[in-house]
């Protein structure tokens, strides 16, 4: 295929290594290895379609209009509504039409033109210390901008895509200028520069430097099950927030085909895959996501955090905020 010496020149530049095998399947992510491979691998033993993954940091978008027809990318696997539409905006992916899909990925979670698809879901939670929150002290995203909340919050990068995606939800909620308010409130309630991932956040409320932070829900089972890590996670509580009069901000991981698809047939299978009942029990035990597929649950883990209502905004929708909520995000210079 045209496409193995193209990906194995490209995935190099990626850091991976490309074994010569006639059935295969390409594919771009921006997420992280330990969370993809066991998904990798239950594809290729179900199937016998190896695997390729380039794991990129950034410009994907820009990679794949640079490569064009050329492109030896099938798939492209990545996190966050913004990051899936900006895909698709760039015109470099193709609509699927597939019924198993269809089946197994409710509508709210799939382009209606069919470029992008669900794979999980996960909320943007809070994480409070168990010796400095109290129940009930923290139960909103607005409660965040509280002056009550000065010197002790942790959070990431403001424009990281989880971070933006949550401002794009308050402007739905409550307009440009109330997001901007809202982030104002937030910055000055900061104990320490923004940094680090989601679970730096967790670290530093275990080590005192702040009392709550702002991340996703599966860093938690990630944590409790890493060694070094689970003393942090057993110094926090769970707190499930809601927009007053709403719900909890959920965002998902998605995979779109790209235009190119040298291994089209190959990708599609891959994609209904991912979609069903098998690797969505994967999704939820190895990677503590929320399954997206019907009559899926949750890892009983996940399970003993709570239940929680997500928000009903349309995720294109606020894929449709995220120019203007970077644009506020650098006008009160949240990371300075």
């Amino acid at each position: 295929m045209r496409s193995l010496k193209t990906f194995a020149m490209a995935a190099a530049l990626g850091g991976v290594a490309v074994p010569a095998l006639a059935e295969e399947v390409n594919v771009y992510s921006y997420r992280q290895p330990e969370l993809i491979k066991p998904l990798t691998d239950a594809f290729t033993e179900e199937t016998g379609i190896k695997v390729n993954v380039a794991y990129l940091k950034k410009g994907m978008v820009e990679r794949l209009v640079a490569e064009g027809d050329r492109s030896p990318a099938d798939l492209v696997l990545t996190v966050d509504i913004s990051r899936l539409n900006a895909v698709v905006d760039a015109g470099v992916t193709q609509p699927v039409v597939s019924d198993v899909i269809a089946a197994n990925v409710p509508e709210a979670y799939r382009d209606p033109e069919g470029h992008w698809f669900g794979l999980t879901t996960r909320a943007r939670i809070i994480y409070a210390s168990k010796d400095r929150v109290a129940d009930g002290e923290v139960t909103t995203y607005e409660d965040l901008a509280d002056p009550k909340w000065e010197g002790r919050i942790c959070t990431r990068s403001g424009t990281h895509a989880y971070n933006v995606a949550l401002t794009s939800a308050v402007i739905e909620h409550h307009g440009a200028e109330g997001a901007k308010t809202w982030l104002e409130g937030v910055k000055s309630n900061l104990a320490r520069k923004p940094q680090g991932n989601d679970r730096a956040q967790v670290k530093a409320i275990w080590a005192g430097e702040c009392d709550i932070a702002v991340g996703n829900t599966y860093y938690m089972g990630k944590m409790l099950k890493d060694k070094e890590q689970q003393a942090w996670a057993d110094s926090v509580n769970i707190v499930f927030p809601t927009f007053e009069g709403a719900g909890t901000h959920v965002n998902i991981s998605g995979i779109a085909l790209t235009k190119a698809a040298p291994n089209k047939d190959n990708a599609l299978k891959m994609m209904e895959f991912l979609t069903g009942s098998k690797a969505q029990e994967v999704y939820a035990s190895a990677n503590f996501e929320y399954p997206i597929a019907p009559n899926m649950e949750a890892d009983p883990l996940v399970q003993s955090w709570g239940e929680f209502t997500p928000d009903d905004v349309n995720l294109m929708t606020l894929a449709g905020h995220r120019s203007e909520a970077l644009k506020l995000i650098e006008e009160v210079d949240f990371d300075g």
